[in-house]
């Protein structure tokens, strides 16, 4: 087994093998990604949802045609996942936003109230 300059205890086997890992995760990621194609010029959604960094690759390419765009007008970027904590959890509870502005938060306090009454803090 050769070594690889600069690794420590890694032979060239192991190198590639984490490489095809690391590749097989992104293809694996790429192809479970939620997709949504736009207008560059006015940000205008054409469409959402679409799965796949292919599939995504020709919707963009489909709405391109049919709307008679230029290459740089279309583009697709992934769909960003909404985090729990910028919203009231799925159990029901209720979100409460302070009136008043934070300046050393850059926004309101946030919080929820759960069924059993109790007050969890989102910041």
């Amino acid at each position: 087994m050769e070594r690889v300059a600069g690794r420590s205890g890694k032979s060239f086997v192991d190198f590639i093998g984490e490489a095809v890992r690391s590749r097989n995760k992104r293809l694996i990621l790429d192809a479970v990604t939620s997709f949504y194609v736009f207008r560059t010029d006015t940000n205008q959604v054409l469409a959402r949802g679409v799965m796949g960094y292919d599939a995504a690759r020709e919707k963009a390419n489909q709405i391109r045609k049919q709307q008679g765009l230029k290459w740089d007008q279309v583009s697709f970027k992934s769909e960003k996942k909404k985090s729990m904590s910028w919203s009231a959890p799925a159990a029901g509870g209720r979100l409460d936003v302070a009136r008043n502005y934070n300046p050393s938060k850059r926004g309101r306090f946030r919080g929820y109230y759960d069924k059993d009454g109790n007050f969890h803090d989102l910041d």
